[in-house]
């Protein structure tokens, strides 16, 4: 019996296992794979080291590699919930990073532009 998958096969946001930003950096740093799931703006101002952008509307499981642990954000955690439960009932090892990167952010840890710069979490 699976506690992943409700009666519709769908995984709930609430089924998603959660990770804190020090665990998702460690888990990173281990080789998990960064999905950034907000919008291409909301990227390009500042994301997580090597995070790869897939916004939400246009996630696709076939891009995302299936040999590693994946950890979902967006900006404050629920669009990154909402990808990670699409990624989990697909059958992917996934986290979602709770409270997303602005909680990455308050933690201290590296918030970077493409050019490598330093980055900034719009509000929203």
């Amino acid at each position: 019996m699976s506690t992943d998958t409700n009666t519709t096969g769908t995984v709930e946001t609430t089924d998603v296992p959660q990770v804190d930003p020090a665990e998702a950096a460690r888990l990173i740093d281990e080789g998990a794979f960064l999905v950034d799931v907000r919008e291409p703006d909301e990227f390009a101002a500042g994301h997580a080291p090597g995070a790869v952008n897939m916004p939400l509307e246009q996630l696709d499981p076939e891009a995302v590699p299936r040999d590693r642990l994946i950890i979902t954000t967006c900006r404050t955690g629920h669009r990154g919930a909402k990808a990670a439960a699409r990624l989990l009932a697909a059958g992917f090892d996934v986290r979602n990073l709770t409270g997303g990167m602005t909680a990455w952010a308050a933690a201290g840890l590296p918030v970077v532009r493409d050019d490598g710069s330093p980055g900034t979490i719009a509000g929203g």
